[in-house]
C-alpha cells in the first residue's frame, strides 16, 4: 500500500501565473459543464484529483531500494535505481501516474474488451479483435517464447502499475473515469505482464504492410481493368529514388546478405508472380462483396495511435557519419509519422542504473510506449537507434471454400479449429461468439453480418472448387504467431556495439521495421529485421485460393539474408519507407507496395547538397531537414499549370498568379501552397477518384455512374446514383507519392485515357491533359473561395491544413461538452503529404491533418547531452495538467528541447524530485 510523506501538488514551483491561468480555465469549463446539467458531479477537485505527486516521498511495497524520479520543466521523468527490478517497477508506477487512462484503453483494445468500458457500440469491434486474438497470442509469447529475464522485467513493471492503482478510485486515476461513471460502474482491473506484451500486437497491426492495398486492388476490379489497376500501382522508380541499401548484395553460397559484396546472387526464391486467384485477372464478384465488408470492419478497428488503420504510415530516419558532421561523430535523426493522438503515443523517459552492473544493466533514454517497459527508440551511453516502417508484406488474405462443418484443402475436408469467446458489455447482456480458424488463419469474414452470406454468387476459374454455400476470407499474419519482439526491446536497450545491435534486431520479429544505428565510436549502420514470409505460388498482391497448398507460406527469410549496411562509403544512410534494396541484387521479395521514395530522395538530396565540397552537417542542419516543406509533386506539376490559358476567368487567373515564382515550399502562411494543393486534390478526383468503385471513394461523394459490369456503350438513362463508402482518412486517391508516380507517368501523354472526364451539370467533358488541368484549376479556385474567401491574397495553407488533437476514445466519441474538456487545437501547420515535414492529409477526404511527425529527435553521438528531442503533446495524459500539451506549440514551430542524459545534465534540468522507497 503506497503511503505519502512531504506530498505536493506536483506542479513546477514558482509558476503562479501559469497555475492561476489554468485554474481560470478549469473554472470556465466547470461553468460550461454545470450549465448543461453535469455540474453536480464535477468540481475543481474532480479535474485535479488525478494529477500525480511529483515531489516528496512515496513508500512502495516491493521495492528493494530507493528510486529517484527526477522530472524536468516539461514533466519528463528520469528514473534512477539500483536494480533492474526496481527500475522497471518504477517505470510502471510513473507511467501509470501520467498515462493510466491511455494504458487502460490500450489493453482493452488489444484484448477485445472495449465493450466493458464503452458499452454496446464497441461490440462489433471487440468481435473482430477477439477473432484476431492478439491477447491470446501475447499470452502464448509470455508462456513459451520470452526469456526469463524479460518476464522478470514485465512482472516488475506490472507490480509498479498495480502499486499506483492500489486504493485509488477511478476519478483519482483520470478525469475520464469520472466521466465514464456517468454511464456505467466500470472500475480498472490489475495490470498483467501480458497486457504489456499485447501492445506490440496493436503496434504491428497499424504497421502491418499492404493488407489494405490487397483489398483495394481486388475492389477496383469491379470498375477497372487489369491495365488500369497496374497504372494505379506503378513500379518503384529505382533509378530516380534510391533504395535504403545501396552497397553489397545477396550471397547465394551462404544464403546471407553481404554488405561488402559486389553483386553475387542466387536464383529467386520469392515465388512466382501472380494474382493469387488461380489465374484470374479479376477478383470474383462475391469476393468483392466480402472485401468491401472486411474493409468496413477494418475502419471500425481503432488505430493503436500509429496510423489510420494502416494507411499513410511513414517515417523519416537518417544517420550521418562523423566524416560529414561538425562534431566528427555521427548524428542520428528520427521522426515517425503516425496518427495524431492526445496524449501522444510516445512517452519520453530515461531509465538509469546508478551504477551499471550485472544486477542493474540499463542506462538508456528515449521514447517509450505507456503500458510497456523499456525504451523503444532512443540511445544508451554507447549506441543510438531509430525506426521507420519497413512495410514488408507480412499479411495475406485467403479465399476459403466451406464444406459442411469444415473447409477444403488439397481436395480434402478439414475441420475448423474453433473457440468460444464471451464479450461483456457495460450496461447490457454479454454476447457469445464462435471464432473459426483454417490452417491459413482466423476467418475474418465471420465478423460482419453481410459476410455471413458471402460468396454465394462468386465466380472463379474452372480449377476452383464448386462454390456451394460460398467462400470465406481467412487472414494469415506473422503477428498471429508467438514471437520474441519484447525480448528485442531490452536487448536493444543495453546493446553496446554493432554486433549486439544486430543480435537484438534478429529478435524484433513484428512489426518489421527499418532500424538505423550509430555509436560513440563513429560507426553507422542499417538493419532490416523481421519475420517475413516466402510464398509458394502467388505474390501476395491479391487474395489467394486457400484450398490450394501451392499458395501457402513455405518459410521465412533467414535473418542472415536480410539486407543491412555498415559504414557505407557514402557516409550516410536514409530510411523513409522507400524500397529497401534493388531487386536485381536480392532474390527474396519483401513487398511490392513500398512508399515511392519522394521523402527519402529529398533527404538524400539535402544531405548531398550540404556535404558537397567538404561541407559539414550540424545538429541544427538535421533539425532544419526535418522541417523541410518542399513539395515534389509541385515541382513536377506547377510548370504545366502555369502554361494553361485561364484568361477567360479572371478569378482563376488571379489564383494561377500565386504559382508564379513560387519555390514549392508548403509553409503555413503560403497562399500558393493552398492553391496548388487544392488543384492537386481536384485533379486526382477528376482523373482518378471519380472512376473508382464506391467502396474506395469517400463517404458522401455521390456520382451518377454506369452499372458495374456494363459492357455496352455509355447511356445516361442507364446510370445509377452511387455514393462513396470509405472513411475520409483511408479513401482513395489519397494523394500520396504513389499518385505522384501515377501522374508523372502520364503527364507527357496529353491524350491518355486518365485525362478523360465526363461532363457535368456545370462543366464540359475533358478529353486531354490541359482540359482536365484547366477544370481542376477552376474547381480549386471555387473550393478555396468557399473555404478561405474571395481574395486569393489572403489565403494560407495553414488555414486549410489544421491539426486538432483529440483525446483517445472520449475525445472523439464522447458528448460535446466532454470533447471540449479533453481536446486541444486547432494548430495551422505547414508541410504536407510526402514532404519531409510529413503532416499528411488525404486528398480524397479533405485538407485536415491525418498523420504527423509524432516526435522528432536528433542524437549527437559526440556529446549525448547535446542531443535534442520533442514530443507531439506532453508527458501528461491529464487534461489541464501543465504538461498536457506543453510541447505542442514548439513542435508545430519545428523547435526541439534539450535532452539531458548524464547525471549532471539531468540534475541541472530537474524541477521536481520524487523519491520512491521500500515500504519496510
Amino acid at each position: 500500500m503506497p503511503s505519502n510523506t512531504n506530498a505536493s501538488s506536483g506542479h513546477k514551483s514558482g509558476k503562479k501565473k501559469g497555475r492561476r491561468a489554468r485554474l481560470i480555465v478549469i473554472v470556465l469549463v466547470l461553468a460550461i459543464v454545470g450549465g448543461i446539467g453535469f455540474g453536480a458531479y464535477w468540481s475543481i477537485s474532480t479535474v485535479r484529483a488525478s494529477f500525480p505527486q511529483t515531489k516528496g516521498t512515496i513508500k512502495l511495497e516491493g521495492l528493494a531500494g530507493p528510486v529517484d524520479v527526477k522530472r524536468d520543466g516539461n514533466g519528463i521523468p528520469q528514473i534512477y535505481a539500483n536494480s533492474d527490478a526496481d527500475l522497471f517497477m518504477a517505470q510502471g508506477y510513473v507511467q501509470a501516474q501520467d498515462r493510466f487512462w491511455e494504458m487502460d484503453v490500450r489493453r482493452h483494445m488489444t484484448s477485445g474488451r472495449l465493450s466493458e468500458m464503452f458499452g454496446k457500440s464497441q461490440v462489433k469491434t471487440d468481435e473482430f479483435l477477439r477473432t484476431l486474438g492478439w491477447h491470446r497470442v501475447a499470452q502464448e509469447e509470455y508462456d513459451s517464447k520470452l526469456s526469463p529475464e524479460t518476464k522478470k522485467y514485465l512482472q516488475a513493471y506490472s507490480k509498479g502499475v498495480n502499486a499506483y492503482l492500489n486504493g485509488k478510485s477511478g476519478k483519482e486515476l483520470s478525469v475520464e473515469y469520472a466521466a465514464l461513471s456517468f454511464e456505467n460502474d466500470y472500475a480498472p482491473q490489475k495490470w498483467t505482464p501480458v497486457d504489456s506484451v499485447a501492445w506490440l500486437k496493436a503496434m504491428a497491426w497499424d504497421l502491418r504492410g499492404n493488407m489494405q492495398d490487397e483489398i483495394d486492388r481486388s475492389l477496383m476490379t469491379s470498375r477497372l481493368g487489369p491495365k488500369q489497376i497496374d497504372d494505379l500501382y506503378p513500379k518503384y522508380p529505382y533509378k530516380r529514388n534510391k533504395p535504403i541499401v545501396q552497397e553489397g548484395a545477396y550471397n547465394s553460397a551462404t544464403n546471407s546478405y553481404d554488405d561488402k559484396a559486389t553483386g553475387t546472387q542466387g536464383a529467386s526464391t520469392g515465388g512466382a508472380a501472380g494474382t493469387g486467384l488461380a489465374g484470374n485477372t479479376q477478383a470474383p464478384s462475391g469476393l468483392q462483396s466480402q472485401l468491401s465488408g472486411l474493409s468496413k470492419i477494418l475502419e471500425r478497428v481503432p488505430s493503436a495511435g500509429l496510423g489510420p488503420n494502416g494507411n499513410g504510415i511513414g517515417s523519416n530516419s537518417w544517420v550521418v557519419s562523423g566524416d560529414h558532421t561538425i562534431t566528427g561523430k555521427p548524428l542520428l535523426a528520427n521522426d515517425p509519422h503516425l496518427a495524431p493522438q492526445l496524449p501522444s503515443v510516445w512517452y519520453q523517459m530515461g531509465l538509469h542504473c546508478r551504477s551499471v552492473s550485472s544486477n542493474c544493466q540499463y542506462d538508456v533514454s528515449g521514447y517509450t510506449f505507456s503500458g510497456m517497459p523499456g525504451v523503444v527508440i532512443g540511445h544508451n551511453k554507447d549506441i543510438a537507434w531509430g525506426m521507420t516502417n519497413l512495410g514488408a508484406d507480412v499479411t495475406d488474405l485467403y479465399l476459403e471454400k466451406f464444406s459442411g462443418d469444415g473447409y477444403q484443402y488439397d481436395n480434402k475436408t478439414l475441420p475448423f479449429k474453433t473457440r468460444e469467446e464471451t464479450i461483456k458489455v457495460a450496461g447490457g447482456s454479454p454476447k457469445k461468439i464462435t471464432v473459426r480458424e483454417t490452417n491459413n488463419g482466423p476467418l475474418v469474414s465471420d465478423r460482419d453480418d453481410e459476410l455471413v452470406k458471402v460468396g454465394k454468387k462468386a465466380t472463379v476459374d474452372t480449377a476452383a472448387p464448386d462454390r456451394g454455400d460460398g467462400y470465406g476470407v481467412a487472414l494469415r499474419w506473422t503477428a498471429l504467431s508467438p514471437g520474441r519482439s519484447m525480448d528485442a526491446v531490452f536487448e536493444l536497450n543495453k546493446a553496446k556495439d554493432w554486433q549486439e545491435f544486430r543480435k537484438a534486431a534478429a529478435s524484433f520479429e513484428v512489426p518489421s521495421q527499418n532500424l538505423i544505428y550509430a555509436d560513440t565510436k563513429g560507426n553507422i549502420g542499417y538493419q532490416a529485421p523481421g519475420k517475413i514470409p516466402v510464398r509458394g505460388k502467388g505474390d501476395g498482391a491479391l487474395p489467394a485460393p486457400g484450398w490450394d497448398s501451392a499458395y501457402k507460406w513455405t518459410k521465412y527469410i533467414p535473418q542472415g539474408a536480410l539486407p543491412y549496411e555498415y559504414n557505407p562509403k557514402r557516409g550516410y544512410i536514409v530510411t523513409a519507407n522507400q524500397a529497401v534494396v534493388d531487386p536485381d541484387k536480392y532474390p527474396y521479395k519483401l513487398t511490392s507496395d513500398w512508399g515511392y521514395g519522394a521523402r527519402s530522395q529529398r533527404i538524400d538530396d539535402l544531405i548531398k547538397s550540404k556535404i558537397k565540397n567538404g561541407g559539414k552537417i550540424s545538429t541544427e542542419d538535421m533539425r532544419l531537414m526535418q522541417m523541410d516543406n518542399s513539395s515534389e509533386i509541385a515541382k513536377l506539376l506547377t510548370p504545366y499549370l502555369l502554361k494553361i490559358d485561364v484568361s477567360d476567368d479572371k478569378y482563376v487567373r488571379e489564383a494561377q498568379k500565386l504559382l508564379e515564382g513560387w519555390d514549392y515550399t508548403q509553409d503555413a502562411d503560403s497562399a500558393a501552397a493552398a492553391y496548388f494543393n487544392a488543384v492537386w486534390r481536384s485533379l486526382l478526383k477528376l482523373a482518378i477518384g471519380n472512376k473508382l468503385p464506391k467502396e474506395l471513394r469517400v463517404k458522401g461523394q455521390c456520382l451518377n455512374v454506369e452499372p458495374a459490369g456494363n459492357t455496352g456503350p455509355a447511356d445516361e438513362d442507364r446510370k445509377v446514383r452511387e455514393c462513396g463508402e470509405r472513411d475520409a482518412d483511408s479513401a482513395q486517391p489519397d494523394g500520396g507519392d504513389r499518385y505522384f508516380e501515377v501522374i508523372r507517368k502520364i503527364l507527357k501523354d496529353e491524350k491518355n485515357d486518365w485525362w478523360k472526364s465526363p461532363k457535368t451539370r456545370l462543366d464540359g467533358e475533358t478529353k486531354t491533359r490541359d482540359q482536365l488541368l484547366k477544370r481542376a484549376m477552376a474547381d480549386a479556385r471555387w473550393d478555396l473561395t468557399a473555404k478561405l474567401g474571395k481574395d486569393a491574397d489572403t489565403w494560407s495553407w495553414g488555414r486549410l491544413h489544421r491539426l486538432t488533437l483529440k483525446n483517445q476514445t472520449l475525445g472523439t466519441e464522447g458528448p460535446g461538452w466532454l470533447q471540449f474538456i479533453l481536446n486541444r487545437g486547432p494548430w495551422n501547420l505547414g508541410g504536407g503529404e510526402a514532404a519531409v515535414n510529413a503532416t499528411g492529409w488525404n486528398a480524397a477526404g479533405g485538407y485536415g491533418v491525418q498523420w504527423v511527425p509524432s516526435m522528432r529527435m536528433v542524437v549527437n553521438l559526440e556529446d549525448l547531452d547535446k542531443s535534442k528531442w520533442i514530443n507531439l503533446t506532453g508527458a501528461s495524459g491529464h487534461a489541464y495538467s501543465a504538461h498536457y500539451t506543453d510541447q505542442t506549440g514548439k513542435w508545430a514551430k519545428g523547435e526541439l528541447l534539450p535532452w539531458a542524459y548524464s547525471k549532471d545534465a539531468v540534475d541541472n534540468s530537474t524541477s521536481d524530485t520524487l523519491v520512491l522507497t521500500p515500504d519496510s
